[in-house]
Formats: structure tokens, sequence, C-alpha cells
């Protein structure tokens, strides 16, 4: 197999661009794991009661906390999603 003129600049582009995308995710993870969050301030803590809310669910109905109350309470989940 014949090697082409291009084919080191090629290698070099690509390691350079896969060392310069590990370097930014590896000072992304150290940035986000020095700062502190202060989890009071995101909203009801766990155990304490929800405020009433209308919000839509995955299929574009909107619930109520008394809409999704049974007999024994609601347990709700607060899932982040990646494209928040």
């Amino acid at each position: 197999m014949k090697r082409s003129k291009n084919q080191k600049p090629r290698t070099t582009i690509l390691v350079a661009t896969l060392s310069t995308l590990l370097l930014g995710f590896s000072m992304s993870a150290i940035a986000q794991s020095i700062s502190t969050i202060d989890v009071d301030s995101l909203g009801p803590q766990v155990g304490e009661y929800v405020p009433n809310f209308n919000l839509p669910d995955q299929n574009g109905q909107v619930k109520t906390l008394d809409s999704i109350l049974g007999p024994n309470g609601a347990m709700l989940l607060f899932h982040r999603s990646a494209d928040w």
C-alpha cells in the first residue's frame, strides 16, 4: 500500500484534534468538581411539601399535584436531561 503525501499531516491533525478534545473534557470535569452547588437553592428538599403545579407530562397532558396523588401520596422524581 502506497502512502500518500497527505497521510502524515492528516494523522497529525487527527491526533491534535483528539488531544484537544480530551483535554477540554478533562478540564470541564475538573471545573465542575471544583464548583460547589448550593443544593438548598435548587427547590424543594427531600421530605418537604411540593407546591401546587401545572406541568405537561411526556404526552402533553397537563398534570397537577392533585391529579397525581394516590391513596398513599405520590413520589416525584426530577431528572435533569442532557438538553436542559
